[in-house]
């Protein structure tokens, strides 16, 4: 076996030791049984603030008999790409309930939504050369993204030069995406924004924004990860946001949130969809979800909308727990979405809050840099539909406690 000594040169070692210094990098910690409200790690509790499956389907003992019902149905395994072999029966069933959710004649699915937003964008720039009767080239498409979105979308537009086939607008700035459009008028431009931002909760002015689109010609792709499922219903909040949201060209959709198992979609115009199976490349090279969870995610889909108010419930109390924040003097970000990010500022004291409440067995996201701005620093808690209210209590008495402590 070949030592550490061979990636000497490229710094890993000090860049390690140097992030465990500054708390950018600690032991990740192994969960032993289920992610759920209460984790076990090294065989102690911790009350779970962290996660992101935030309904807690995926714990109901009617899901869990349906997954291992379909695994017997399916197999564990799609057995290749999409392209090699076909699609399972259980992919193109989830596939057509989410083109009747969102309007779209066709959806994709992925084995991640962070693969549905890198195979996006390589599909939408690709040349691919079959033969003299088959090709296509769209490397001269431009990108127009909201300075906020996530990493993923980022990381998938990073070879575009920027100021070319580049360009960012102010977050939740319709203004000044028109600004940026007005010259690009003509060309082949994507725009490409999130409903619901992971980071600060904040919801897009999804109307503006696909007017602006209309207007210029352009393309539009709407990350919904964290809106699918949640917003849209007239009883919910922004009703009057997601009311636009079919209007987009393209929806992307997460199942790690609401639905609460891995795996992602994109539901658009047919030829469109179907392009994709070759030119995305995070289907064609890889494989899809395993077909017991797109079944799974087929029933939990169905179990919300015919429910509605297993989300109605859950967004009332992640309202109440809002407010209660607010109530010992949190400074919160304006959007009152489920997503509740609370300003601490300092990097530093941020580090200190999460350390505090992991002694006192809680474990919490806390944002900083370079996740966010330096000294910009948040805790982002999503509350979870079964946290009890003695666990809610007990979070609120200790952030209190840290809020005197450090003076956030």
């Amino acid at each position: 076996m070949l030592s550490s000594s061979v990636t000497d040169e490229w710094k890993f070692t000090e860049f390690v030791l140097a992030a465990q210094q500054e708390s950018f990098l600690y032991d990740i910690p192994v969960v032993q049984g289920p992610a759920y409200t209460t984790v076990s790690i090294e065989q102690k509790a911790y009350v779970n603030f962290a996660g992101i499956n935030f309904l807690g389907l995926q714990q109901d003992p009617q899901v869990l008999e349906y997954f291992t019902r379909a695994a017997y149905t399916y197999g564990l395994v799609t057995g290749g790409s999409r392209m090699t072999q076909g699609v399972s029966q259980a992919h193109r069933e989830l596939e057509e309930m989410i083109c009747r959710l969102t309007g779209k004649e066709r959806t994709i699915t992925f084995a991640s939504g962070l693969l549905a937003n890198l195979g996006f964008v390589h599909a939408m720039s690709s040349q691919c050369y079959m033969n003299p009767h088959c090709s296509i080239d769209n490397r001269d498409a431009i990108f127009v993204l909201d300075h906020d979105c996530h990493w993923s979308l980022w990381k998938a537009v990073e070879r575009f030069p920027f100021g070319k086939q580049l360009f960012s607008f102010r977050h939740n700035t319709p203004a000044h995406l028109r600004e940026l459009l007005i010259p690009l008028a003509g060309k082949k431009v994507i725009v490409i924004f999130e409903s619901v931002y992971s980071s600060d909760g904040s919801i897009a002015p999804i109307g503006e924004i696909l007017d602006i689109c209309e207007e210029y010609g352009a393309i539009s792709y709407v990350d919904d990860a964290n809106g699918f499922l949640i917003y849209g219903p007239e009883q919910r909040p922004f009703a009057h946001e997601f009311a636009h949201l079919p209007r987009a060209t393209f929806i992307m959709m997460s199942f790690a949130k609401s639905v609460g198992l891995e795996g992602g979609a994109i539901a658009g115009p047919h030829d469109a969809i179907l392009a994709f199976e070759l030119l995305s490349g995070t289907s064609l090279f890889t494989a899809a979800m395993q077909p017991p969870t797109a079944s799974t995610a087929h029933m939990i889909i169905q179990k919300l909308q015919t429910h509605p108010h297993l989300v109605d419930t859950y967004l009332e109390r992640a309202a109440l727990f809002r407010q209660r924040l607010t109530e010992i003097g949190c400074t919160l970000y304006s959007s009152p979405s489920y997503i509740t990010s609370i300003f601490v500022g300092s990097d530093s004291k941020v580090k200190c809050i999460r350390r505090a409440f992991h002694e006192q067995n809680y474990i919490i996201p806390v944002f900083h840099y370079p996740a966010v701005k330096q000294n910009q620093a948040i805790v982002r808690i999503i509350l979870h539909a079964h946290h009890t209210e003695e666990q809610i209590n007990a979070f609120l008495e200790l952030l209190a406690e840290l809020k005197k402590l450090y003076a956030f």
